[in-house]
């Protein structure tokens, strides 16, 4: 007999974080998240709760747990946005369609008793979560930023009445074979063109101290009209440099600044954490946050997390500048190749930019939505 229920209990909430690190255990593919960070969704001063209501779903069959699901109404989204949807968010579940038909009539009843009309996702709280479902790929490592998902996953949401809404496209890019020097060529020349510069930094706290009120005011700006995307609050910023601190060599970001010292444009890059974090299953042990530390100061990985260019600045060729950085740091770290994580198929800037390199498109990720009817 399958029971869906909410998640109240200390007991439930663990179930519901521990359920995808048993069901992929023996996945080399899947990355968890940080657990510490994880089990900050239940806390009730959670980041995100000034902005947002969630709602946590667990399934189980003859008391075994099968699934998990949970809903989120984003109301900064949709006030900006003039929409009334629910994300779905954390989907996990064996092969079973009763399981997805309930745990997403779960979400679904929950979102009409909210005055909603739609339900959306895989999305999280913000872009800054795990968003996007896995529908091609599933061979290839999940970076740290992203969810792995088994293949019946896609099935299970479209039978319960989901279509896609847009998807994403994940690529790794290599240095190319022949490098002529072309791209140094024209970021001296834009540079020089715009009186540009890249703007100093000693280290991470001094990258942070110089940059980081104008960094969020960038990225509400060129992110303000990107799918799924909210504006920062004053707790998501601090999240981001407590991460940030934690994370970023000052070897792999970029800032370029105008003569008013003014950031124009800015591209941050992650050594890759997957692995290290793979084998402790998102615990911080003592051997984790070793391999933690070495991944960090060694990467043979680097996450591509942001680029940001200012309104006045775009169709400039500035992205150029960023490319070259980026090709600087794979040459002179000796990186294998870079990760883009998610870019979302029609963004033509983005993609643009990593024609310059060898490139492989690795992966797919897809945004399902349902439109709701009243029962």
């Amino acid at each position: 007999m399958l029971e869906i229920r909410e998640v109240k209990t200390g007991k439930e909430q663990k179930e519901f974080l521990n359920f995808p690190l048993e069901l992929y255990k023996d996945n080399p593919c899947f990355v968890p998240p940080l657990y510490m960070d994880e089990k900050k969704i239940f806390n009730k001063d959670y980041v995100y709760l000034d902005t947002c209501e969630a709602v946590y779903f667990n399934a189980y069959r003859d008391g075994k747990q099968v699934g998990r699901i949970s809903g989120i109404l984003q109301k900064a989204s949709n006030a900006i946005r003039d929409e009334k949807r629910v994300r779905f968010t954390r989907f996990d579940a064996v092969d079973d369609q009763e399981v997805a038909d309930g745990l997403f009539a779960a979400v679904e009843k929950w979102a009409l008793e909210k005055g909603m009309d739609t339900v959306c996702g895989p999305l999280g709280f913000s872009d800054l979560e795990r968003e996007g479902l896995l529908i091609d790929g599933f061979d290839q490592l999940s970076t740290f930023e992203e969810q792995y998902n088994a293949s019946y996953y896609q099935r299970l949401i479209e039978n319960c009445g989901y279509a896609k809404e847009v998807d994403w496209l994940e690529s790794r890019i290599m240095l190319p074979d022949h490098d002529d020097g072309t791209l140094e060529k024209m970021t001296e020349f834009i540079m020089k063109r715009y009186d540009l510069h890249f703007g100093p930094a000693k280290n991470t706290k001094d990258f942070l101290n110089r940059y980081a009120d104008q960094f969020f005011e960038l990225l509400d700006s060129a992110y303000a009209d990107i799918y799924g995307t909210v504006p920062f609050t004053d707790g998501m910023k601090k999240m981001m440099m407590d991460n940030f601190k934690l994370i970023i060599d000052i070897r792999h970001v970029a800032v370029i600044l105008d003569r008013e010292e003014k950031v124009v444009c800015l591209g941050i890059c992650f050594p890759s954490i997957a692995k290290a974090v793979q084998k402790s299953r998102g615990h911080l042990t003592p051997a984790a946050l070793l391999r933690l530390l070495r991944a960090i100061k060694h990467p043979m990985i680097i996450d591509l997390g942001l680029v940001a260019v200012r309104a006045d600045y775009l169709n400039r060729g500035i992205a150029t500048a960023i490319s070259a950085e980026l090709m600087k740091m794979l040459r002179e770290d000796g990186v294998e190749y870079a990760e883009t994580n998610l870019n979302l198929e029609d963004n033509s800037a983005i993609l643009n930019m990593w024609k310059r390199f060898r490139t492989e498109q690795h992966k797919r990720r897809r945004s399902f939505v349902k439109k709701l009817t009243a029962p």
